[in-house]
């Protein structure tokens, strides 16, 4: 069938054809940037889930939701090499000047391009890099101490004043928070705790690994008053064939109830696994219906592809004793695993494996489900370790 007629569309954050079984969070979304714009107090979200569930395609509607309701957003992602400082710096100056041109009196967006001065001062950031146009003095005694835990509540108390003055509201979405470190991801929750304590219509909406709410909590005890943690999991077996027939139906094309039943127990219903599998089955698909066989082949052609780039790409970063962690873990198969068992299987003590594990969560690569547990943040990765490591030696 034509390809360029294809519905699906596999990628990192493309937003598929049909959103199903989202619902709930978008409606609790809706809810938040509502109360948040009225001036009523409400948990602000932050999202977690594995690799491949669909958090930056929720976090983008949810940024879509905010714009329709006549918020400023700012849109950013978290990476390991970079401070929050840095990341965050520019688009709030953008957001000040977007603000300083509504009309209004006073003179509060005024004061917070003065407060961010001070905020990128105290941190000692280059400004050609991040404050080009920024011609004010610093606010003393504001944003200045060099401390991000007191800098950044200050900042964004400033920012939602300036917002509030404007008549406006203020979204900041941030995807793969959980790259923060303890300091930064503390300095946000205070940074929200500050700005909820005084009503102001800035909300913070994030997303990350299902690692998020331990860390936010450990960060700060408080963190649970604060947020909201939905969890984005895999689709139902109805979402999972919703998510495929719709878009095809719409496009004058069917499928097999068998062939969405094999796609089903391939992808075990992960978003992500469902465009591939689409998209491959529709372009190898001589006509309508897309039958059983036609998946089948298709995912002789799908598995590569995700070894090659969804699983590689994570593979390659590993060091050679991370990796022979993860293919002890996949020995003992998919679900979440005992650390004592991964220890067993190596035939060493669960602390000497320490290290290793403390390196692989911090790589966003394992995550601890429950006390003593380990499991994959991305799915279908157990499978992937035995392809890439065929013989397991302990």
């Amino acid at each position: 069938m034509d390809p360029i007629k294809n519905p699906f569309s596999p990628g990192a954050g493309s937003p598929p054809p049909e959103l199903v079984g989202r619902d709930p969070i978008l409606e609790q979304a809706r809810i938040l940037l509502g109360r948040i714009k009225a001036k009523r107090p409400e948990k602000s979200l932050l999202l977690t889930g594995l690799r491949g569930v669909g958090k930056t395609v929720l976090l983008n509607e949810i940024e879509r939701q905010a714009k329709a309701a006549s918020y400023r957003t700012i849109s950013i992602e978290a990476h390991e090499d970079k401070p929050l400082g840095p990341l965050l710096a520019p688009h709030l100056r953008s957001l000040l000047f977007e603000l300083d041109r509504i009309a209004g009196a006073g003179d509060k967006v005024k004061r917070g391009l003065r407060v961010l001065r001070s905020f990128l001062g105290a941190l000692k950031l280059t400004y050609a890099e991040v404050t080009i146009g920024l011609d004010v003095d610093p606010e003393q005694g504001s944003a200045d101490s060099g401390d991000l835990e007191i800098d950044l509540p200050n900042l964004f108390v400033a920012v939602g004043e300036a917002a509030e003055e404007r008549k406006s509201a203020v979204a900041v979405l941030i995807d793969e928070i959980q790259y923060f470190n303890q300091k930064e991801l503390g300095a946000l929750i205070m940074a929200m705790h500050k700005v909820q304590q005084r009503q102001l219509p800035l909300v913070l909406l994030g997303a990350g690994l299902p690692i998020l709410p331990g860390l936010a909590g450990e960060s700060k005890s408080y963190a649970e008053r604060l947020f909201s943690f939905p969890d984005v999991g895999a689709l139902s077996e109805e979402d999972s064939k919703k998510a495929l027939r719709e878009p095809a139906q719409a496009a004058g094309v069917s499928f097999e109830v068998k062939a969405l039943q094999e796609i089903f127990r391939l992808t075990k219903g992960y978003p992500y696994f469902l465009q591939e599998w689409g998209y491959q089955s529709w372009n190898m698909a001589p006509k309508s219906p897309i039958s059983m066989s036609v998946v089948q082949k298709a995912t002789a052609s799908v598995i590569p592809r995700l070894d090659q780039n969804f699983f590689r790409v994570r593979f390659d970063r590993l060091t050679p004793s991370e990796k022979n962690f993860l293919r002890g873990m996949a020995e003992l198969g998919p679900s979440a695993q005992r650390t004592g068992d991964i220890a067993a299987i190596f035939g060493v003590k669960v602390t000497s494996l320490g290290p290793v594990r403390a390196k692989l969560i911090k790589k966003g690569m394992i995550y601890s489900p429950a006390h003593g547990d380990m499991a994959f943040t991305v799915p279908l990765f157990d499978e992937f370790m035995v392809r890439a490591m065929p013989e397991f030696k302990p």
